[in-house]
């Protein structure tokens, strides 16, 4: 059990790397504050880590509406009195060669993956530094160090994830810390918003060397459970097997 509990919101928390470390979190004794867009799944999942004692709640949001995610966080405060840990981990990934032209898929990337982890900052920054201190671990990819075919746009926003993690760490003086946890394939359900047949096809062969969503867990309770002065910037956690 951990001897320092903290409050952690985690986006994301209905499935994949967000379950995993909701439940791995919780079972180390800190209060998690879980939100996402499928309630039925946080409302499961929350009553589960109660039942094995750990501290859980839920909120439905929706990373794209800036008010949502600021009711989301406030909310969390509301419950447990501050916020230590954001946890922007929502994102999608349906994969496509630039040329089949899917803006509205690209969109959706933006918006969820890049927009919904500034909506994340904006509305947990101005509660951190009012209380002294705080960390925002943000999710991105491999995909943040690399590009391959059918995923330009999705690692242009998990650059983007990177740049943004980078350029709050240099302005947060210290007092808010910031980890930039990049994982490479693994279990979860991002593969199943995939239209486009060809990278779905890829994505099949890709993946069957995927870590547990729970290896990402891990190395996301690592960077949490550092002591203050200890600034854990970027984690990269790749199945041995994978050359990407």
């Amino acid at each position: 059990m951990n001897g320092n509990p903290k409050v952690v919101v985690i986006t994301g928390a209905s499935s994949g790397i967000g379950e995993a470390t909701a439940r791995r979190l919780a079972a180390d004794g800190h209060r998690v504050f879980l939100g996402a867009r499928r309630t039925d799944r946080l409302e499961a999942l929350a009553g589960q880590l109660v039942e094995a004692g750990g501290i859980a709640e839920f909120r439905r949001v929706d990373v794209t509406d800036a008010a949502e995610v600021r009711a989301f966080v406030g909310a969390a405060r509301a419950a447990f009195g501050r916020v230590d840990v954001v946890v922007n981990n929502a994102g999608v990934m349906p994969l496509s060669p630039l040329g089949a032209l899917r803006v509205v898929e690209w969109d959706r990337m933006l918006d969820v993956n890049v927009r919904g982890v500034l909506h994340g900052i904006a509305a947990a920054l101005p509660l951190m530094r009012a209380q002294g201190g705080g960390h925002f671990v943000n999710v991105a990819s491999v995909g943040a160090y690399e590009v391959s075919p059918t995923a330009a746009v999705y690692c242009a926003t998990k650059f983007a994830v990177r740049a943004i993690s980078e350029g709050l760490r240099q302005e947060s003086g210290g007092d808010i810390r910031v980890s930039l946890v990049s994982p490479g394939v693994t279990e979860s359900e991002l593969a199943d918003g995939i239209a486009d047949p060809q990278a779905r096809k890829a994505m099949q062969a890709y993946r069957s060397v995927a870590l547990p969503a729970a290896a990402i867990a891990d190395a996301i309770a690592f960077a949490v459970d550092q002591p203050p002065e200890v600034d854990v910037n970027e984690i990269v956690v790749r199945p041995a097997a994978s050359a990407q």
